[in-house]
């Protein structure tokens, strides 16, 4: 089993002791969101702080960054871990998209898939000096040695994207190396929708669905004490309502039991009460979308969940402070071994 730590990129003074930490705790790797720091910064020092970590983005916003820029800058990044960078994509949604990064936002997904094919395309062309990809979005036909990184001696990053609807479940099968699951993909809807699209799209390529990495974050409730355990069931609470709240991912809660629980999120949402949003989850969709357990079972708990889904998790929640961080090292190795 391969267990990440999920963290926020941090200033870039501190994430060579973030990165440490993790490695000396006992993760695999660390997956690094993007917000208001980019993801790719934090990932090139951590990548000299921590050699033999796996690092990888979970995930980058692509469309912003030309599939050109974002190959480069992954190449670098695969080179400086000796061959251990997953470069993760996401395509964000329309507002951020168009109101903050100031580009266009025209069929994702189909664009998302030409973007990961264009990325492709610019990996081979630093091997070969030829760059040559015509698709519907990105057309890119002209490389010379000066603006090429050139060859490395590792193969290319594996390329992974966030997909939560069918349509975008298959098309990482078809085209990508790896599928980032959303944090409140509970196993039902893994099995559901996820195993059987990526399935297809990897058919419809004749590629094997077992090339196509799940990575898969488990958001947890641990503690020895019920009083432990409560503030961090809130927190949880939270989160559950925050993913709640975005229309394209209430068929996920509808399936799971809990039909409804979008609109009635959302119209807290609209009055700017978000105590009452986090009221709508209740302790049936915490027990659903995440795992609570004692420190001493919780790598139990999670084999128990994930052992026939995937072999890659992220810990969701486990960066809140160095001591917990090692407390969910310790079973992050317990389940690597």
């Amino acid at each position: 089993m391969h267990i990440d730590a999920m963290t926020f990129p941090a200033p870039l003074g501190e994430i060579g002791a973030i990165a440490r930490q993790a490695q000396s705790a006992g993760f695999s790797g660390l997956l690094f969101t993007e917000a208001g720091r980019t993801a790719y910064l934090n990932a090139a020092v951590a990548s000299q702080a921590a050699p033999g970590l796996d690092l990888s983005t979970g995930v980058a916003v692509a469309f912003p960054r030309s599939p050109f820029v974002t190959a480069v800058t992954a190449w670098e990044l695969q080179e400086a871990t000796g061959g251990r960078f997953r470069l993760g994509l996401g395509t964000q949604v329309r507002t951020h998209v168009v109101r903050r990064y100031g580009v266009t936002f025209e069929r994702p997904g189909p664009r998302l898939r030409d973007y990961v094919l264009a990325v492709k395309a610019c990996f081979s062309a630093f091997r070969t000096g030829t760059l040559d990809h015509h698709g519907e979005f990105y057309n890119l036909d002209f490389i010379t040695p000066q603006w090429s990184p050139g060859p490395i001696d590792v193969p290319d990053p594996k390329v992974d994207i966030s997909a939560v609807n069918p349509w975008m479940l298959r098309m990482a099968g078809e085209v990508a190396d790896g599928v980032h699951i959303h944090p409140i993909g509970e196993p039902g809807y893994i099995a559901r929708h996820v195993l059987p699209n990526v399935a297809a799209g990897a058919e419809k390529a004749g590629r094997s669905s077992s090339d196509i990495a799940l990575i898969v974050p488990v958001m947890t409730i641990v503690g020895d004490s019920d009083e432990e355990r409560a503030k961090e069931r809130e927190s949880v609470r939270a989160s559950i309502a925050f993913y709640s709240s975005t229309p394209n991912y209430a068929f996920i809660l509808d399936e799971a039991g809990f039909e409804g629980t979008t609109a009635r999120v959302r119209q807290q949402q609209k009055a700017g009460d978000f105590a009452g949003m986090a009221a709508q989850i209740t302790d049936e969709h915490v027990a659903a979308f995440a795992t609570e357990s004692t420190w001493d079972g919780l790598a139990d708990a999670l084999a128990k969940k994930y052992d026939a889904i995937t072999e890659r998790l992220v810990f969701y929640n486990a960066r809140t402070d160095p001591e917990r961080l090692e407390r969910y090292g310790e079973v992050a190795r317990r389940m690597r071994r």
